[in-house]
């Protein structure tokens, strides 16, 4: 197929979606106070739309969706994915009802849960090893870049042309996107048996007895999910930041964010360039690399929770916890991916998804809040200095589970099937 001979170019692609997800995915945060009093819902019923609705379908989906990527056109799978999540976003702008918007929000996550699973299946066939964690890197930039750019919508043309208007053309530019990219043939129908995806049950069955046998992708899987315990702590920043550290609500909002998109961004593109490029000369590859990031990003990290508000320590230490957990998406998607088959890869990816939005960020996100309840119940001081201090510790614990995974892969050697120019 004539465009897989132009990797650059389905990367860009890639990313251009990518970003658009997160802005649907996030938008909806930028817009909170006008659809909370449009829609007459509460803070619970809120706090559902951003948070349960979203693991629950997305979280599930990702690992079926990988499936399917698997086995059938990846381009496809995508496409039908950004129709699904498109047409269901300019449906959100129709919602009167907080079942209506919920009803839409759990399809445009559903969409969604298409694209991570597909991309890093193709992405992983159309690089070598030794540029997989920079291409990587750079799709899983669509994060802190979607997240920054909803927010500026919301600020922007959301201000002066409503919520609605917003999410309407969101959806139409993803219809857009969609129509072109399902014409993209892949012939994987065509594909031996033992080269393709086998039905989803069976699939699945395979993949979690893979997991279970392959020590260094069975820690590099949790390490990678452990690391998104601070997306939990995250949620609480800003409260943290007023309610303990005497910091301006407004202030410290828009800094946030600015600093968010920077480093985040930052730490996509740094953490998959460098990783290409020190895992080829430190044993045990990307995990050792991974390691290393964690171990000098941690006494950062924990001086920012003891350092004074408003300190250069404070700041540098705030930055360091944005930069970090992005910075490892590039080398922990190259890690996972060279370590499994190639008809595997997006169905591991959907399963390291579920993995993450359910144990990182659901029960991760009710954990925290409820730790933060049960110490003010009790008198404790500084409740919430406590329970991201600890949410800090077990994100750097995802150190320990690196080491074992690089020092599991110098004894079984990761699988490097070398990229397909076509599958015809």
């Amino acid at each position: 197929m004539f465009w897989k001979k132009c990797p650059s170019a389905v990367l860009a692609t890639l990313l251009t979606i990518h970003l658009l997800a997160h802005i649907d995915r996030n938008v909806l945060l930028g817009f909170s106070p006008q659809i909370i009093k449009d829609l007459a819902i509460n803070n619970a019923q809120y706090g559902f739309l951003v948070g349960a609705v979203w693991v629950l379908s997305f979280g599930v989906m990702a690992m079926f969706m990988g499936t399917l990527a698997d086995r059938f056109s990846r381009t496809r799978i995508i496409a039908a994915g950004v129709l699904i999540w498109s047409v269901c976003t300019w449906a959100s702008g129709h919602a009167q009802t907080f079942e209506q918007m919920a009803i839409a929000r759990f399809f445009v996550a559903s969409g969604e849960a298409a694209l991570v699973p597909a991309a890093v299946g193709l992405l992983a066939e159309l690089f070598s090893e030794k540029r997989r964690g920079t291409a990587m890197g750079l799709f899983f930039m669509g994060i802190p870049l979607g997240i920054g750019c909803s927010f500026l919508l919301a600020g922007t043309i959301g201000a002066a042309h409503g919520w609605r208007t917003t999410f309407y053309a969101l959806g139409v530019i993803g219809v857009a996107i969609a129509m072109p990219l399902a014409l993209l043939k892949e012939y994987r129908g065509q594909l031996a048996p033992e080269d393709r995806g086998a039905p989803a049950l069976q699939q699945v069955l395979t993949v979690l007895r893979l997991i279970r046998g392959h020590r260094a992708l069975r820690f590099t899987i949790a390490g990678f999910v452990l690391t998104h315990i601070a997306f939990a702590s995250l949620s609480f920043t800003q409260l943290w930041m007023v309610n303990e550290r005497g910091m301006d609500a407004a202030g410290i909002a828009t800094r946030i964010g600015a600093l968010q998109l920077l480093f985040g961004t930052l730490g996509s593109v740094v953490g998959g360039v460098l990783s290409d490029r020190m895992a080829r000369k430190l044993p045990g590859g990307h995990a050792t690399f991974m390691t290393l990031l964690v171990v000098f990003c941690a006494p950062f990290i924990i001086a920012y929770r003891f350092a004074p508000a408003g300190s250069a320590l404070f700041y540098i230490g705030m930055c360091v916890g944005f930069f970090l957990p992005l910075a490892l998406y590039g080398p922990a998607n190259a890690a996972i991916t060279s370590m499994a088959p190639q008809k595997m890869r997006s169905t591991i990816s959907g399963f390291t998804m579920l993995c993450i939005n359910v144990f990182a960020i659901a029960i991760g996100t009710v954990a925290v809040g409820a730790a933060t309840d049960y110490l003010i119940a009790n008198g404790t001081t500084v409740p919430l200095t406590r329970v991201l201090l600890t949410t800090d510790v077990l994100a750097i614990s995802s150190a320990l589970f690196f080491a074992l995974a690089a020092r599991a892969s110098c004894q079984q050697p990761a699988i490097d099937i070398h990229p397909l120019q076509t599958t015809r």
